[in-house]
């Protein structure tokens, strides 16, 4: 498949995805960024450790930002849960430790699997 295929697939995949959806394919992109991150700390490439971790910092800022704190105590439990993940990426970066990274691996898969099942029952 060329590029450009794959481009317009993922534009109409991202397109006709519901809110739910939406939300599974940032924490998949976090999960990947994240899991990059690591392996470029590890080989000791930190300029593209950096750009990772900077990338799943802005899928979780972009999480935070799509709170409705009028919810309840779901959205400000998740925000005290995203701001801990931010918080962590942001020192994994600063010291470079991928055990901080693992954490955050921890999670996010987490929280991707329970919006699945969310996602799941809503279909």
């Amino acid at each position: 498949m060329s590029m450009n295929a794959y481009q317009t697939y993922k534009k109409t995949q991202v397109s006709t995805a519901s809110q739910g959806e939406l939300i599974v394919m940032l924490f998949d992109g976090a999960i990947r960024f994240t899991n990059q991150a690591k392996d470029f700390i590890e080989a000791q490439d930190f300029a593209n450790a950096n750009e990772k971790i900077v990338r799943t910092e802005n899928i979780i800022s972009e999480l935070i930002s799509s709170l409705d704190m009028e919810v309840g105590e779901m959205a400000q439990n998740l925000y005290q849960l995203y701001t801990f993940v931010y918080e962590h990426l942001v020192q994994a970066n600063i010291k470079k430790d991928p055990s901080l990274l693992d954490e955050v691996l921890g999670l996010l898969m987490d929280l991707r699997d329970t919006w699945r099942q969310v996602v799941n029952v809503k279909q």
